[in-house]
């Protein structure tokens, strides 16, 4: 498949390869039917990069093939939700009349969401020149939409706002609707629609527990702000500056006051709570912290943690990387069963799976 293609008509089938490939994976864990949440078929990709191509006096998009490093034109982007796939060839038509900001034009990122917001990031080779700006600014005020639309400038060791840096996302999440500040080059959820699936999924596991909830790589508070209302705290870690003040912008904007972030790595969370000590000025003494929520990156849990992780009743681990999960499970089944397993596509038509476990400490 080319780059930017989509076969909505082939996708039911495509997704139960996927679904069955999963089940091959696990088959070796004793585990209940695989639960699979689908994408929608086309316009479902919240964040897209594309390379910028000069042709004499046209400019257009282009991606790479990545096995072949084949170029490919994109005039129409059918994988990218319609914010920004309707958007696309409107901005390649007005910059190929604006000299100023299509010279030396290298890369434009875009990040949208189902609240409709917009937010464009115009990369060039050379440094951005003082009069950008009042240039884009006219570029905005003639490609105005429906909803907020913000551009950035980048260069090396350069960065201009127009206004924002960032968008606020709308979830509906158990009939609730979150706000979430999502900041260019930070971390979000590329599939809208498909992490809203994964919220409910959480929620609905979420109710059938009590206590208090630590979450382990939180990011911008996707998960902590959704489940805050199922624990009586929630105490959530990170590391990334930039998300964890957003989450905390997070926290305020949707009042949610029984929800803490702390910066903290999950290595470090593990030796402070082996040790027994306080989770920064969190006195543990005072929570009871019998379920854990993680999000780890492609490289899965480190021992330290997947140690700390089966010290807790409940466990929702979340995964973008089927093999780091099956061997983290190795050593968590050993203390704890399988009781809900699902599989999200949040990546269609490739093959990267996202999964969602959720365990519970085995019964002498």
């Amino acid at each position: 498949m080319q780059p930017g293609q989509v076969f909505p008509a082939q996708y039911a089938q495509l997704l139960a390869d996927k679904a069955q490939q999963v089940g091959q994976l696990f088959h070796s864990f004793a585990m209940p039917p695989v639960q699979i949440f689908p994408s929608p078929a086309e316009h479902y990709r919240c964040r897209a990069e594309f390379r910028v191509w000069h042709e004499g006096d046209d400019l257009y998009h282009i991606m790479f093939d990545p096995e072949t490093k084949t170029r490919h034109r994109i005039d129409y982007f059918p994988v990218a939700i319609k914010t920004i796939a309707d958007f696309m060839p409107r901005l390649i038509d007005a910059l190929k009349r604006r000299p100023l900001l299509r010279n030396r034009l290298y890369q434009i990122d875009y990040l949208s969401g189902l609240s409709g917001e917009l937010l464009v990031s115009l990369i060039y080779k050379k440094p951005v020149p003082a009069e950008w700006a009042d240039e884009v600014r006219q570029l905005k005020a003639e490609l105005t939409t429906d909803h907020s639309l913000d551009f950035i400038g980048r260069a090396r060791k350069q960065k201009i706002l127009v206004d924002r840096d960032f968008i606020t996302e709308q979830l509906q999440v158990d009939n609730r609707q979150l706000s979430y500040q999502q900041v260019e080059n930070s971390f979000s959820q590329p599939n809208a629609v498909v992490n809203q699936q994964m919220l409910g999924w959480a929620c609905d596991i979420a109710r059938q527990l009590q206590g208090d909830l630590l979450e382990l790589y939180c990011g911008n508070g996707n998960f902590s702000l959704a489940l805050a209302p199922y624990f009586r705290q929630v105490v959530a870690t990170e590391l990334s500056k930039v998300s964890i003040k957003s989450a905390e912008l997070n926290i305020r904007q949707n009042q949610i006051d029984n929800l803490q972030v702390l910066a903290m790595s999950a290595e470090d969370v593990s030796a402070a709570l082996a040790q027994g000590n306080a989770l920064k000025h969190i006195d543990l003494n005072g929570l009871a912290l019998n379920t854990i929520l993680v999000d780890p990156p492609r490289a899965g849990l480190d021992p330290a943690t997947v140690q700390l992780v089966s010290r807790f009743d409940d466990i929702l681990y979340i995964s973008c990387n089927p093999e780091t999960l099956a061997d983290n499970l190795q050593t968590l089944i050993q203390t704890h069963e399988v009781q809900q397993f699902a599989f999200f596509d949040q990546f269609p038509y490739t093959h990267h799976m996202e999964s969602g476990v959720w365990l519970r400490r085995k019964t002498v």
